[in-house]
């Protein structure tokens, strides 16, 4: 059993739209990650997404509506349901999802991510 700090951990990394793994529960991983500009659209056809939101503010981009996610706040994003976070400013999220799932979902290109460093 480790404790984890968050703000120690978010310094630990710069890049943008790259999650590091800083838990695993359940067949889960517990990520964070730093957003800023707009993500792809993609979804995830197995699994849920929970979007929390450390710090500023996510823009999450549905093709029927837009939600503000502000700190302190989390969105579910459901499987299947095709979305794109947009970050106008850098914000800090963690994530809780399962262990297989791919940051871009169905959509494989520069930004995907298959192996996450865990710090």
């Amino acid at each position: 059993m480790v404790k984890v700090n968050l703000e120690e951990k978010f310094e630990l990394f710069t890049e943008h739209w790259s999650p590091k793994i800083v838990g695993a529960l359940n067949g889960q991983h517990v990520k964070l990650a730093k957003l800023k500009g707009a993500f792809i659209w993609h979804k995830h056809d197995n699994e849920d997404e929970l979007f929390f939101v450390v710090k500023g503010s996510l823009t999450m981009e549905f093709r029927n509506k837009v939600v503000v996610v502000d700190e302190n706040e989390f969105l579910i994003v459901p499987k299947g349901v095709e979305h794109r976070p947009v970050a106008d400013k850098e914000v800090l999220v963690m994530l809780f999802e399962p262990a297989t799932t791919i940051n871009t979902g169905n959509v494989k290109g520069e930004m995907t991510k298959e192996n996450l460093d865990t710090i």
